[in-house]
Formats: C-alpha cells, sequence, structure tokens
C-alpha cells in the first residue's frame, strides 16, 4: 500500500522525514535561504470588532451591546478602520514592505448577512455588505478575506429559522440533528448535500455569488490587495459534544444519516460493486437488494443487529490507532516501530501535537509528544494478537510499549486463549533510555475489535460528502467570476492531532495538492511548527498553502512563535492568520474566560502565551 493511501498515515523515522520534507518543499515552491520569495508572506491577523465604530462606542445611553454597535455603525456607514489601521500600524510601522507584511483577514458569514424584507422574504443586507467593502477600500494593506458558511455562521435571525427545518441538517442514527456547542456559541451541522433547492444551500449560494459580483466591483487597487480569498471554514461531518468529543473513544456517533444521505450511500456501494452478488463476494455480507444495506450505526457489544453490516465503532473500519506521547529532551530514540505478532509493521509517526499534555506536565515544553501509528487489522485471523512499539536508539532496541488486542469473528464465537506470540527479551525503553517520559493511550488492554467492511465504506462515502460540497462551493466561486488563484480552503488537519479520532470528521481527501482550491489549512498548537505537518505537507505536494486560523497556544520557552512563523516563510506559505486581536471595546466585553479569549494577542495577555505570540509578530513583521 502505498504512503499516499489516506488510511495509513505518513510514518517514517524524522531524519528520512526531514530530508524528504527538504527535498519536496524545494520542488513545490519552498523557498530557501538566499532565495528571493515570488510573493510576501502576509501575516493577516483575524481581527474582533472591525464593524464596532467610534461613534457607537461613545454612545453609552443606547447602546449595550456590541451587536447593537455593529447594526448602528452599518446603519451609519461607519466602520472602525481607524482602529484596524492603528493596530496593523503597530505591529508593523510604515505600512507593507519586505518578505513579511502584515495585512489582515476580513470575515463575511454568508447566512449572517441576511435579514427579513417587509414581504417576508430573507434577503441579503446590502448596507453590511458595504461597510465590508469600505474597509477593504479604507485600509491599504493586504487582505484574506474569508467567505465563512460552515457550522459556525449562525449569528443572526437566519439561521435560527433554518434550524427549525432537519432537511437543512445533517442527522445522528436517531434521527435527529446533533445538539451543539463551543464555548457557550451555538454550532449547527449544516448538511454537506450539494443541492441547491435545499434552503440553507439557497442561501450560502446565492451569498456567495453576491458577494463575489460585490468584490469585483472594487477599485482596482483594492481588488490588488486581496490576497486570498478562503472558503466555507472548517468543512467536515459532525459529533455529539464538538467541544471535547473529538478523542479515540470507542462508542463513537457520526452523521450523516438523513434519509437523503443513506440513499446516498446505497447509490455509492451500487457504483461501487456494481451487483450485491459482487458486494457479497468482496465484502462476505448478503443483501437481497441494495436498497436493503443499513448505514453502519450499532455497537455490536450493545445492540442486537440485523445483520453484521450494521455494526459500527471507532475500529469497525479495520484500523486500529495505536498510540500515546513521549517526551524526549534529548532525542536519544531514533524512530519507533509497530511489530504486531513478532513481525515488523511500520515506522509510527512521532511529534504529533499534544496540547493537552504540554498542558498538563510542567517540564515538558513541546507540544509535538504525540506518536501514532493507524494500523490496518483487517487482515488478521480472528483470535488474541499482540502490537508491540519498539524504540531504536544508540543502544539498540528496547520495548517502548505493548498492547494485546482481540480480533473478534462476526458471529462472535469463541476463540482460542492461546497467548499471541511477540517479541521476546527486550529491555523496557524506561529502564534502558534516560530521561524519557512516556504513556500509551490507546488502545486499551486486550481491546476487542470487529471488522465491517461495510464501516470501511461508510467512512469512505462521507469523506466523498465532504469533499462534494467544498467542490460544488468552489465551482460556483469560480463561476461568479473569483480567481482561482486566490481561493483557498479553510481546513482542519485532525491528523496532526494524535489523539483524535481521524474518522469522525472524514475531511482528509480535502487536503492533497491536487485539489483545484489551494489549501488552507488551520494550525493550533504544536502544528504550527510540526516536523510532521512540514512533511505532511512536501509529501502530499501542498504549494503555495495559507494557513487561515493560526496559534502556537504556547508559553513554556521563548522563540516558539517566532520560530513557527519562520518555518512557514521558509516553506512558501502565502499567508499566515494569527488568531485572534479584538478591538472590541472593553465595555462590550464579557467579563468570564474561557478558551477562545485566551488567545486574545495583547501585549498583556500571558495566557497561552499570547504576549509571547503578540511580540513576536512585531519582529517577525521586520523582514
Amino acid at each position: 500500500m502505498s504512503l499516499t493511501d489516506s488510511r495509513i498515515r505518513p510514518a517514517l523515522s524524522l531524519l528520512v522525514m526531514s530530508l524528504f520534507t527538504q527535498v519536496a518543499l524545494a520542488q513545490s515552491g519552498g523557498a530557501s535561504a538566499g532565495e528571493t520569495r515570488k510573493h510576501p508572506l502576509v501575516i493577516a491577523p483575524t481581527i474582533e470588532g472591525m464593524l464596532v465604530c467610534a461613534s457607537a462606542t461613545a454612545d453609552t445611553q443606547h447602546i449595550a451591546t456590541h451587536i447593537q454597535a455593529e447594526a448602528a455603525c452599518v446603519k451609519r456607514g461607519e466602520v472602525a478602520s481607524a482602529a484596524v489601521n492603528a493596530l496593523l500600524d503597530t505591529l508593523e510601522p510604515d505600512g507593507p514592505k519586505g518578505d513579511v507584511q502584515v495585512g489582515y483577514t476580513l470575515t463575511l458569514q454568508l447566512l449572517g448577512l441576511y435579514q427579513k424584507s417587509g414581504s417576508g422574504e430573507w434577503q441579503i443586507d446590502a448596507d453590511r455588505v458595504n461597510a465590508s467593502l469600505q474597509l477593504i477600500r479604507e485600509i491599504k494593506r493586504p487582505v484574506v478575506i474569508y467567505l465563512a458558511a460552515d457550522h459556525f455562521d449562525t449569528v443572526g435571525p437566519l439561521p435560527k429559522e433554518l434550524a427549525k427545518d432537519p432537511s437543512n441538517l445533517m442527522w445522528l442514527r436517531d434521527g435527529k440533528p446533533p445538539q451543539l456547542g463551543y464555548f457557550g456559541y451555538d454550532i449547527l451541522p449544516y448538511t454537506l448535500s450539494t443541492d441547491p433547492a435545499i434552503p440553507v444551500n439557497k442561501y450560502r449560494f446565492e451569498a456567495l455569488e453576491y458577494l463575489a459580483k460585490k468584490l469585483q466591483t472594487l477599485p482596482k487597487d483594492a481588488q490588488d490587495r486581496i490576497v486570498a480569498v478562503n472558503l466555507l471554514g472548517e468543512l467536515h461531518h459532525m459529533f455529539p459534544d464538538f467541544e471535547n468529543g473529538m478523542g479515540l473513544k470507542l462508542d463513537v456517533q457520526v452523521t450523516d444519516y438523513s434519509p437523503a444521505s443513506v440513499a446516498g450511500f446505497r447509490n455509492w456501494l451500487k457504483n461501487k460493486y456494481q451487483t450485491t452478488d459482487e458486494l457479497a463476494k468482496r465484502t462476505g455480507l448478503q443483501y437481497a437488494s441494495f436498497d436493503a444495506i443499513p448505514a453502519p450505526s450499532k455497537d455490536i457489544r450493545k445492540e442486537p443487529l440485523q445483520s453484521f453490516g450494521e455494526h459500527y465503532d471507532a475500529y469497525a473500519d479495520g484500523i486500529l490507532p495505536i498510540g500515546g506521547w513521549l517526551w524526549d529532551p534529548k532525542q536519544v530514540i531514533k524512530r519507533l516501530e509497530l511489530h504486531v505478532d513478532g513481525k515488523r509493521a511500520g515506522t509510527v509517526s512521532q511529534q504529533l501535537n499534544r496540547l493537552d499534555v504540554y498542558r498538563a506536565v510542567e517540564e515538558i515544553t513541546s507540544a509535538n509528544t504525540g506518536y501514532r501509528i493507524d494500523y490496518d487489522y483487517s487482515g488478521l485471523k480472528p483470535g488474541k494478537h499482540i502490537a508491540q512499539v519498539v524504540a531504536v536508539s544508540a543502544e539498540g532496541k528496547s520495548l517502548f510499549g505493548e498492547r494485546e488486542f482481540v480480533v473478534v469473528p462476526r458471529d462472535q464465537s469463541r476463540i482460542g486463549t492461546r497467548a499471541p506470540a511477540g517479541l521476546k527479551n527486550l529491555p523496557s525503553s524506561e529502564r534502558v533510555l534516560s530521561g524519557i517520559r512516556t504513556y500509551m493511550d490507546t488502545p486499551k488492554p486486550l481491546q476487542d475489535v470487529y471488522y465491517n467492511p461495510l464501516a470501511r465504506d461508510w467512512n469512505a462515502y462521507r469523506a466523498t460528502q465532504v469533499y462534494g460540497f467544498l467542490q460544488a462551493f468552489y465551482d460556483r466561486a469560480l463561476k461568479a467570476g473569483l480567481s482561482a488563484d486566490k481561493l483557498y480552503s479553510h481546513q482542519i488537519v485532525p491528523n496532526v492531532n494524535s489523539s483524535w479520532n481521524h474518522q469522525l470528521f472524514a475531511a482528509d481527501t480535502t487536503l492533497n495538492g491536487n485539489t483545484p482550491w489551494k489549501q488552507g489549512l488551520n494550525m493550533y498548537g504544536g502544528s504550527t511548527n510540526s516536523p510532521w505537518m512540514q512533511f505532511f505537507i512536501a509529501q502530499r505536494k501542498i504549494a503555495d498553502y495559507g494557513v487561515p486560523e493560526f496559534n502556537p497556544q504556547q508559553w513554556k520557552r521563548d522563540g516558539e512563535h517566532l520560530a513557527a512563523m519562520q518555518s512557514h516563510l521558509k516553506a512558501g506559505a502565502r499567508f499566515i492568520s494569527p488568531y485572534y486581536f479584538s478591538i472590541i471595546p472593553q465595555r462590550f466585553k464579557g467579563a468570564s474566560e474561557h478558551g477562545v479569549n485566551r488567545m486574545e494577542l495583547s501585549a498583556d495577555n500571558p495566557k497561552d502565551g499570547s504576549d509571547k505570540f503578540y511580540r513576536a509578530i512585531i519582529e517577525f513583521a521586520k523582514q
């Protein structure tokens, strides 16, 4: 199986990874030391409050919230250009120049643009759009425009109306959309169907086309300042407990089980297998017709199944993630190898993001401590097996960690009790290698796994839904007149987080260098300066990429933020969007702290290293 197979994550030794990355970056346009970049790298921070004008802030008698202030300013035709310019001039005095230039990101939430007319129809608020265009005209700096229409586009009266119609939303297996929130902010699981007749799509597509035409009316100098147009936002499938539920737990729920989605799955199966006889031959699952095939959704351990094809859990698609975290400050370990039943089965990826470990253990000063390999167990015979992670160092090989797991037959019949034959007589890594700390998170001891080929198909189909919607949105943006050279995605990269269940998102196929759109890859924590991420970008031949959301969220070592930004300058990134600044006046801000406002960048906010990041941007912009 090739390295480009989406089910096998990049997993090479750090030395090979580094050499591969250097070669691939050279081939894909990354700038080496001394080379001249084709374009400057634009630092385009997200800035909260750009529509809150000074006159509304001063009106303490009538205006109590920033939402009220924005509405008043839009009506008056006033924006916060002066405040934005003051902030950006602090970051880069004397205007944009050099290899690194400071600009800004302008976010337009498409569904939030609508208001109800007197006749009861939903219409785009032209004044609000004009206010955003005014910012582009008045701020003489590079701009990244973010056309947001994902699950976070929930502010305003139209999203509340759309939420009442289940056809607009993805469903869990119980026939209901997941009820979701993010640090007190309501989010909605909008459908991934591309059908333009569905109301949410009608409004999303209409707003995209409206804004594309409006952007083309800007003066040429303003249009030339547009560096990129980011499409949609983080597009992926949804799951319960969105704030905390992306981890590798066995019991999972995913979307989309709406009738249209399940019908689409059956059509997808028909296109793949052609006949139910062929499906039975390749999967061992018998069905009278494709219409009788279920979308997998039930855990065989807890619920009776009508057929084995109904089984679904975190490992039902035949992939068993094996991983944890490693703190190796002296870098004594050269690589980690996976051995299954005594035979070498692959190299384990290292230096993946584990911001949770960084936060929890004071002496760990890097967020890139994760390790993981996604092992395909689908070809193993039923019975007990043993997965052993072996550390290779100057001291030789040592046993880093091991887990027995059990492949259970479809009929749950009894299996033998014979112990699996693993590697013998290896010393413990923690005993022979000084200075390391490690823990294996997954799998749990004696994890039972049940491979369902239909679960693998279900996950593959779900990935086509994510790709298909992004493709449809891109095609409409192109048709509306937006330049292909400036169209970027705005995607999450689940694979860089070793403790996450990547299948919850089903976004991996959107993250390749051969997509028609350019890649916009969001990065938080250790992923902002990660050998694994650099390899991922190079190995997938991703060039001229952007980072629509960027925050290292680290505070223990000086220089982390500057080094992270330098790595993307070297790799050829077009823009980085630090998340986030706020120019909302203090009287409009809430007093409570949460996971988002900890990241507000300012000289006097030490939380999550926000003050360090602020100062690093100023230093970086001098180049």
